[in-house]
C-alpha cells in the first residue's frame, strides 16, 4: 500500500516511470494533509482562554475532520487501484465477439470507477473546506496560518481530483451518468469556492 511507504520511497515511486500513483492519489494525498491541518487547529484551539465557549464545536471539527483524513488517506490507494483496473480490462483479450463484449464492459465498468474514485476525494476536500470554514473566529490565532495551509491543500486535492473525473469521463457511454457527474462536479465546485474564499480572507485578517 502506498500510504505505508516512507515518504522518501513514496516519492520515489511517484517520480518513477510508472504510470500509478498519479495525480489522482496525490490529490487525495494533499485532502488528508488537509483534514490532518484542520484537526491540528482544534487541537490547539480547544481549552485555549477565550475559547472555552467553542469547546462543543471544535470537538465536533476535530471528529470530522479526522473521519474525512481517514477517507482521503484510504482514497490515495483506490485511486490508484482504479487507474489499474482501467489498464487490466484493456488488456483483457478480444479474439472472439464474446470476448470482445466482456472487455468492452470491463473497460466501462473501470473507467466508471476511475471516474467515481477522484470525484470522492473531490467531495471530501469540499468537506474539509466547510470544516475549516465552521471553525472561523472559534481557532486558536496562532494557528491562521495552519488553517491557511489547509485551505490552500484542500483546494489543491479537489482541483486535482475533478481534473481526473474530467480526463475520464469522456470514455465513459452511459450519457445519463456523465450527465450526473458533471452536475456534480458543478455543485463541489460552488460549495468550495465559497468556503475557501471564507476561509481566506479570515486568515489573512489573522496574519
Amino acid at each position: 500500500m502506498l500510504t505505508q511507504l516512507k515518504v522518501e520511497d513514496f516519492l520515489d515511486v511517484l517520480a518513477s516511470d510508472a504510470p500509478a500513483p498519479g495525480g489522482g492519489s496525490i490529490a487525495a494525498l494533499n485532502g488528508a494533509m488537509a483534514a490532518g491541518l484542520v484537526s491540528m487547529v482544534c487541537r490547539l484551539s480547544r481549552g485555549r482562554k477565550g475559547l472555552e465557549q467553542y469547546a462543543g464545536v471544535l470537538a465536533e471539527t476535530l471528529e470530522k475532520a479526522q473521519a474525512c483524513q481517514a477517507l482521503l488517506t484510504s482514497l490515495v490507494d483506490e485511486d490508484t487501484e482504479a487507474f489499474n483496473q482501467v489498464m487490466a480490462a484493456f488488456k483483457m483479450p478480444k479474439a472472439s465477439d464474446d470476448e470482445k463484449a466482456a472487455r468492452s464492459q470491463a473497460i466501462q465498468k473501470a473507467f466508471a470507477q476511475a471516474v467515481n474514485t477522484p470525484l470522492k476525494t473531490a467531495e471530501t476536500c469540499a468537506r474539509v473546506l466547510e470544516l475549516a470554514r465552521g471553525i472561523l473566529g472559534k481557532f486558536n490565532p496562532n494557528t491562521a496560518s495552519d488553517l491557511g495551509v489547509s485551505a490552500q491543500c484542500a483546494e489543491a486535492g479537489l482541483n486535482g481530483a475533478l481534473m481526473n473525473v474530467a480526463i475520464n469521463l469522456p470514455s465513459l457511454k452511459d450519457k445519463d451518468f456523465v450527465q450526473t457527474i458533471e452536475q456534480k462536479q458543478t455543485q463541489i465546485k460552488a460549495q468550495a469556492a465559497a468556503a475557501k474564499a471564507q476561509v481566506d480572507e479570515e486568515v489573512k485578517k489573522a496574519l
